[in-house]
């Protein structure tokens, strides 16, 4: 059986993994969107007629850790490409997975205009410049659409035949909603191997998943001295899928349990509000916690000092609300989104408070508010002060701790435990956690680059 790396290698982003077996059946394990900076060197690599280093008409299934797009956002370009099989997922990564396609579709169509546009001018030396996208990236909802009827979901926890002698376990993982570890046990020459891999592992002290204790104090803090003892504004940036319903539950836990005081709260995501209502279809995937707080209260995410935003224009009438007030929008990076919209407003505003919940990749607004910048340049020889606060809490990121991968790993025992693949991580963090699990006697731990191929 061979394993090959062709993606979150060394990197955040990207999920993308193909196991073979010996009579080889090839499985793909994810199929995400690389956001990274290793990304031009792949492009360079794979030349401009392919995205993927291999053919994807070989392939003969797709397995999908859950919905977040550098995890599913390249499936419908693996279907464009020439895939015919199935995609196999939980119950709940399908709905979400859908609305993340479509929602990058509709972003797409508006790129496939700006290349239209650029490439329809004269051609003058802007015209010469490397396009911004790659157009074998801009699927559109043709392609979303061809790509979702292939989904096929299975429940949690089931072993599902494949293939002679393959077998497949989807494990709950508590990042996200239908997140799962995947297992695969594969029987090669009278030998039983069994291959796992993780997804994202989800943390515990996260509100609705699995294994909660409550975030609410963090959050509380912050509301009362934005909003309360001071007439102000609360800007959370946020992904709308996931963070947001986290987010969401907690505040209405607060209004309902802690008395906080009834204000104003607009949650600025219609992917956001789609993506919730998935999660109202599926509150018997959720911890024991929020479905006791569903029976009493009769709803999870509404509450009557809510209002979900829905066109741009009540996203705008915003900055006109005069009363202190809580604004959830996306993205969480604050990398385009309507939440760009709220923080340009914000930014000189000292009553305002932006709170990142999650983590900021390098480059992104976000990550140069949290370093601590002074000031935002918008324009030739104009500044934009940054009088807001800008503050920050991890209580709501969905990614495991040390002490929940240490947990996850030491599910194992060691001398069981054949070898270990890191992934999906910066790299200076995934050295300094090999050298952690060696010290609890985990000694085959890999960090494999892209392209890399092992034998297992």
């Amino acid at each position: 059986m061979k394993l090959t790396f062709w993606g979150a290698a060394r990197q955040v982003t990207g999920s993308m993994f193909l196991l073979e077996t010996d009579d080889g059946y090839k499985i793909l394990i994810d199929c995400g969107t690389d956001l990274d900076k290793q990304k031009a060197d792949k492009e360079k690599a794979l030349g401009h007629y392919s995205l993927f280093p291999f053919e994807p008409s070989q392939i003969n299934l797709v397995l999908l850790t859950h919905a977040h797009i550098d995890h599913s956002g390249n499936l419908p370009n693996l279907i464009r490409e020439g895939y015919e099989g199935q995609v196999l997922c939980t119950t709940a990564t399908l709905p979400l997975t859908e609305i993340l396609l479509r929602d990058a579709a509709a972003l797409n169509a508006k790129r496939v205009k700006e290349l239209q546009h650029e490439s329809g001018g004269k051609k003058n030396k802007a015209n010469k410049k490397k396009p911004r996208f790659n157009p074998l990236e801009l699927y559109l909802e043709k392609q979303v659409h061809e790509a979702t009827d292939r989904f096929v979901t299975v429940g949690f926890n089931q072993k599902f035949k494949v293939a002679d002698n393959i077998y497949v376990t989807f494990i709950p993982t508590g990042h996200l909603l239908g997140a799962a570890n995947i297992v695969i046990d594969v029987e090669e020459n009278g030998t039983r191997k069994t291959i796992g891999f993780s997804g994202d592992i989800g943390r515990r002290n996260y509100p609705l998943l699995p294994d909660p204790h409550a975030p609410e104090a963090a959050l509380a803090r912050i509301i009362k001295e934005t909003c309360v003892d001071q007439p102000g504004r609360l800007i959370i940036p946020a992904f709308s899928v996931g963070r947001t319903q986290a987010l969401l539950y907690v505040l209405h836990k607060l209004y309902t349990e802690a008395g906080l005081p009834p204000i104003k709260v607009f949650s600025d995501s219609p992917l956001a509000l789609a993506s919730t209502r998935v999660y109202e279809k599926h509150i018997n995937l959720l911890n024991k916690e929020a479905k006791e707080f569903y029976q009493d209260n009769g709803e999870l995410f509404d509450f009557e000092n809510l209002t979900y935003v829905q066109d741009m224009k009540q996203s705008k009438a915003i900055a006109n609300y005069s009363e202190p007030c809580i604004i959830i929008s996306s993205s969480g990076m604050i990398s385009g989104g309507r939440v760009e919209h709220h923080v340009m407003t914000n930014l000189s505003n000292q009553y305002a408070t932006i709170l990142l919940v999650g983590f900021a990749a390098e480059g992104t607004l976000g990550n140069r508010l949290l370093k601590g910048m002074k000031s935002l340049s918008i324009a030739k020889d104009k500044e934009i002060p940054i009088l807001a606060s800008i503050k920050s809490i991890d209580v709501f990121s969905g990614h495991g701790d040390l002490d929940d991968l240490t947990e996850f790993v030491q599910w194992q025992q060691p001398e069981r435990l054949r070898q270990i693949f890191l992934v999906h991580g910066e790299e200076e963090s995934m050295e300094s956690f090999r050298t952690h699990l060696g010290q609890h006697g985990y000694d085959h731990v890999e960090i494999p680059k892209w392209g890399d191929e092992f034998e297992l």
